[in-house]
């Protein structure tokens, strides 16, 4: 059975502003080899959703640099993934955070943010650490930056994401095993 939960968007924050300069020692470092800012972003989720989708391929999660799925450090997967695309839509309709796209005039901190070419092609991810203004400051990885506005990018194209909730299952059986023979209450 699956049950929603808030997406902790101040969870969400806090990791990005602990490790916009540096790098959690659990999570490689894949700024030489591509960049590291899909990843880093997903940290920040992770940090406000504590749930990842393990479906092989189409899921959401990182165990090792070996064992991960692409949605977690590659820009467009990790955009389709959040968003529910129709080849993520298994996956995504199943554990873990999603969102949707929303107009630039609404952003707000803890939305991400993902830069593209002219060609619609998506090449950088980051994530929205506060507002100047109506300006997002912006957060990131791979050249290590904190809260730059996003007007200091010369990106021809941009797409903005909210995270609205965490999809997690119940089990079931185990709450009422636990409940029938004593040993715990439903958490």
């Amino acid at each position: 059975m699956l049950l929603y939960k808030p997406y902790d968007n101040d969870a969400a924050l806090a990791y990005a502003r602990r490790w916009a300069l540096s790098r959690n020692p659990l999570f490689y470092n894949f700024s030489g080899v591509g960049g590291d800012c899909t990843s880093f972003v997903s940290q920040c989720v992770l940090a406000g959703s504590c749930v990842m989708n393990f479906t092989k391929d189409f899921g959401w999660y990182y165990i090792s640099v070996e064992d991960r799925a692409p949605a977690f450090s590659g820009v467009e997967p990790f955009w389709r993934f959040m968003t529910g695309d129709a080849e993520f839509r298994a996956a995504n309709g199943g554990v873990g955070p999603f969102g949707e796209e929303i107009a630039r005039e609404a952003v707000r901190p803890g939305d991400v943010v993902q830069l593209g070419r002219e060609d619609g092609t998506y090449y950088h991810t980051l994530i929205v650490t506060q507002l100047r203004g109506s300006e997002p400051l912006l957060t990131a990885h791979t050249r290590d930056v904190v809260d730059r506005p996003f007007s200091a990018y010369n990106a021809p194209r941009a797409r903005f994401l909210r995270l609205l909730g965490v999809r997690l299952e119940l089990p079931l059986e185990a709450c009422a095993e636990a409940l029938i023979e004593g040993r715990s209450l439903p958490v």
